[in-house]
């Protein structure tokens, strides 16, 4: 890839010509409109206009995805086209600018009559471009370091109810699962500062009950407090965890915006939890919105180390292979030699019994498997949860079936038998 650009992929469906809308969308997103307007010289435009690299034919469908009354109004019939397009863009039109870059990959575009279809796929960085932006404070390996987990899976949990405990309660509970043997506990996405449980009166109580446990266990436990506010108020509180002994924050990514995220990333070496909630507003069409490579490619010049991608077999719409793929996007490095990996975290409806399948799909254990009912409802309590998903991820990564590990393991015999019984 050319140092002097970068590239974006996509999905299109039109009834025009695909290779026309793709010189549109050039056309658009980087020096042109809908016609030549003073000042656009040739010069100009060779300098700095985006460039149609591929437009690869994908077949034709009956009825397009979505409306759009600008064909209409032209009365364009179907069929309606499907492909796969890749533009490259001049980095000088953007510079070290994640809105700009975001604007011009996945602005008007979606907008534009020409299509009844449009979905954002990749986005490939050159490695001097991608040095522009912020890196992971922590990664892979800071995570790692500061939870004490130096091999294998981190194994997590969230705060249930995820509402409604108070201070104490919650303080209380952390220390519960601090000392079941956690690696990495956080806050629900839908609670973050609450009237009932204020994050100024909740990050020292917290903080003393993870101390408290790490006196008697030898590890402390890395807790996740979601600070999602506006900005001020999240560097407030990313000090004050940091004040207390804290190592992590939690932050809603899309509710936050980049703006927020690079902000907190240039103020706290703190690992910074990035949560997706709401990111299927933007994924679950075929044809609309943004798929998660790109998506964990902007975030991820923000600085976040660690990225949700949902769980195997979990409460979500998502596809395993979905699942797979996000995970497989966040241990891609962006650039060569470079390691700006993230950790990916695991989640909803995750046990014991969804390990195997994780661990065959994804074969790294540089990821972060959490689960709330997996832990908290395991019929012998938070602790024995805990132990039964070590015990499938030691089984598991052993090659050993987890039926066969149950016969030793009364924590894994007893999460197989009241687990499976609800899939």
């Amino acid at each position: 890839m050319a140092e002097d650009r970068f590239s974006a992929g996509y999905m299109i469906e039109t009834p025009l010509d695909p290779r026309a809308v793709a010189e549109v969308m050039a056309g658009e997103q980087s020096c042109g409109t809908f016609t030549r307007v003073a000042g656009e010289t040739d010069a100009l435009r060779d300098r700095t206009r985006a460039i149609v690299e591929e437009v690869t034919a994908l077949g034709e469908t009956a009825q397009p995805s979505l409306p759009n009354a600008w064909l209409a109004r032209r009365g364009v019939r179907g069929p309606w086209k499907r492909a796969r397009i890749r533009i490259r863009f001049p980095i000088a039109n953007v510079g070290a600018n994640l809105a700009t870059l975001a604007s011009i990959v996945a602005g008007n575009l979606y907008d534009l009559g020409e299509v009844t279809g449009l979905r954002l796929e990749t986005i490939d960085l050159p490695p001097s471009f991608r040095a522009r932006f912020a890196m992971p404070a922590q990664g892979i390996a800071g995570t790692r370091r500061l939870s004490g987990r130096a091999e294998g899976p981190l194994i997590g949990s969230i705060i249930k109810p995820n509402v409604g405990l108070s201070v104490a309660e919650t303080a209380a509970l952390v220390g519960q699962l601090a000392e079941a043997g956690l690696d990495f506990i956080k806050d629900d996405e839908i609670s973050a500062n609450p009237d009932h449980a204020p994050l100024a009166e909740r990050i020292p109580r917290v903080m003393e009950a993870v101390q408290r446990a790490a006196a008697r266990t030898g590890r402390k436990v890395m807790v996740a407090f979601n600070i999602t506010d506006e900005t001020d108020a999240m560097r407030r509180h990313a000090d004050l965890v940091a004040r207390h002994g804290g190592t992590c924050v939690m932050a809603s990514l899309n509710w936050c915006g980049f703006s927020a995220i690079e902000t907190l990333r240039r103020s706290s070496d703190l690992v910074l939890h990035g949560h997706r909630n709401g990111y299927g507003a933007f994924s679950r069409h075929p044809l609309l919105g943004i798929g998660f490579q790109a998506y964990q490619v902007l975030w991820r010049l923000a600085g976040v180390d660690h990225m949700h991608v949902h769980g195997m077999q979990g409460k979500f719409a998502q596809e395993d292979e979905e699942v797979v793929s996000a995970a497989k996007d966040c241990l891609t490095p962006l650039a060569l030699h470079v390691d700006d990996r993230v950790m990916p975290a695991f989640s909803s409806g995750q046990w014991a019994g969804t390990v195997p399948p994780t661990w065959h799909a994804v074969r790294s254990p540089d990821l972060l498997f959490m689960a709330g009912g997996g832990v908290m409802a395991h019929p012998d309590g938070p602790a024995a949860g805990v132990a039964s998903l070590r015990a499938a991820w030691d089984a598991t990564m052993a090659g050993t079936a987890l039926a066969d590990a149950a016969a030793t393991d009364l924590a894994l015999a007893r999460a197989l038998e009241f687990f499976g019984k609800r899939e």
